[in-house]
């Protein structure tokens, strides 16, 4: 059994934040892997389903993001789990939008989720680090994960969704690595023809080089004709002119 936490704040408020990102990792997971509704359980909404081989169980903690280790703790010890079979999804200031990085154990660069989870199981469990960008400012950094994705975004959380649930079964099976490829299939490919389209018409066109054309000759331009060989008699009679 696997105990998969995403990390978030609850409330319609909150659903779009790049904090929440955790959240939407779990809900499309859940879609696309058949598990039941989430239902309220251990201080947050727990679902509960087999993926690939594996049962896994998914717990959005509703304690708010500072207070996530009182719901991952009381899950824990009900289910007898260790914390290497529990694996943390929270969003990542140091990776760029959309990209993916797993991490086993170590600090949580301080990460409310993270420093809360910290102080009720250690230190020691899984995280799959999900790069929201940085605001370039530690001054900002409040106000940006509190705030939505953008519009223009909205192809690449997609895509990175989709990655996420294609690639569930692996992580599950303990194969991070495909884990991430299957994720990078995803978000590599471009999603229209347009790329493409531009590619072409970037490569130069070669042109079939016209065979030289001979021009006709024209009378004037002709060689004089050599004269007729001159017939005997001709020779006769020209002696005598």
């Amino acid at each position: 059994m696997q105990l998969w936490v995403g990390l978030g704040n609850p409330g319609a408020k909150y659903a779009g934040n790049r904090h929440n990102i955790g959240f939407m990792a779990l809900d499309r997971i859940a879609a696309e892997h058949g598990f039941p509704p989430f239902k309220a359980r251990f201080q947050g909404a727990l679902s509960e389903g087999r993926i690939g081989a594996a049962r896994v169980i998914l717990l959005k903690p509703e304690t708010f993001m500072n207070l996530s280790g009182q719901s991952v703790g009381e899950a824990m010890r009900f289910y007898k789990l260790d914390p290497d079979v529990v694996t943390v999804w929270h969003d990542e200031l140091d990776l760029a939008p959309f990209r993916v990085r797993l991490k086993q154990g170590g600090g949580h660069a301080g990460h409310n989720g993270l420093r809360s989870i910290h102080a009720h199981i250690g230190e020691g469990y899984p995280r799959v680090r999900l790069g929201i960008g940085h605001p370039g400012h530690k001054d900002r950094v409040a106000g940006y994960v509190l705030s939505d994705f953008a519009k223009a975004e909205g192809d690449g959380m997609d895509d990175l969704l989709r990655g996420i649930a294609d690639g569930a079964p692996l992580l599950a099976a303990g194969d991070g690595p495909g884990f991430l490829n299957a994720i990078a299939l995803r978000t590599a490919t471009p999603r229209n023809s347009g790329t493409a389209r531009a590619e072409a018409a970037e490569t130069p066109v070669t042109k079939p080089v016209p065979k030289p054309v001979t021009p006709p000759v024209r009378a004037s331009d002709a060689p004089p004709a050599s004269p007729s060989p001159a017939t005997p008699l001709a020779r006769l009679l020209d002696r005598f002119k």
